[in-house]
């Protein structure tokens, strides 16, 4: 999985849209949001831009997380 940073999502609508906008790319992603640590994890066959892309497009900032 892939995880993101999402500052601005702060409550359930927020994981709502921006799991929808993931799925609505690619319906098979998986999608799991952690809203206390704004962090939102995909697991799909997309590429990190096309995910940061959808969360954007969805109304939020995003950065994907690079594991060190």
């Amino acid at each position: 999985m892939t995880r993101f940073d999402v500052p601005e999502m702060s409550c359930g609508h927020c994981t709502a849209a921006i799991r929808n906008a993931v799925t609505a790319v690619e319906p098979s992603a998986r999608v799991e949001c952690d809203l206390n640590a704004r962090v939102v994890s995909v697991e799909s066959a997309l590429g990190d831009e096309a995910v940061v892309l959808a969360i954007k497009k969805a109304g939020y900032d995003a950065t994907a997380i690079v594991a060190a």
